[in-house]
């Protein structure tokens, strides 16, 4: 059974850095395209950032590029997302997410994830 465990949300000020991480348990997703999705109230969940399964590759939104990383250590089966510059915009609850594509170098934009974590709160005051 695939479990993804994110940590790392919590209440900061504008401005701020927050690192997320998302650890993965029950398959070799160590070997899989993994990524965050984020939503915010009211509004759909959307795309953040995601990485190929060797970390080569990786792709931001608009609204995070130049402020978001994406990291992965395939040893400890985890991917990280430190948030730089946090804006009250970026506030939501956030969610790990993975694409069954063994060996998948990339993210497949077009087609759902098929493991979600549950979420960690992210709120930026301004």
């Amino acid at each position: 059974q695939v479990q993804l465990v994110e940590t790392g949300g919590g209440l900061v000020q504008a401005g701020d850095s927050l690192r997320l991480s998302c650890a993965a348990s029950g398959r070799t997703l160590n070997r899989y395209p993994m990524g965050w999705f984020r939503q915010a109230p009211g509004k759909e969940r959307e795309f953040v950032a995601a990485i190929g399964w060797n970390g080569r590759n990786t792709y931001y939104a608009d609204s995070v590029k130049g402020r978001f990383t994406l990291s992965r250590d395939n040893t400890k089966i985890t991917v990280y997302l430190q948030m730089d510059s946090l804006k009250p915009e970026d506030t939501a609850v956030y969610y790990c997410a993975a694409q069954d594509r063994l060996f998948g170098s990339t993210w497949s934009a077009g087609s759902k994830p098929d493991y979600w974590g549950q979420g960690t709160q992210v709120t930026v005051s301004s």
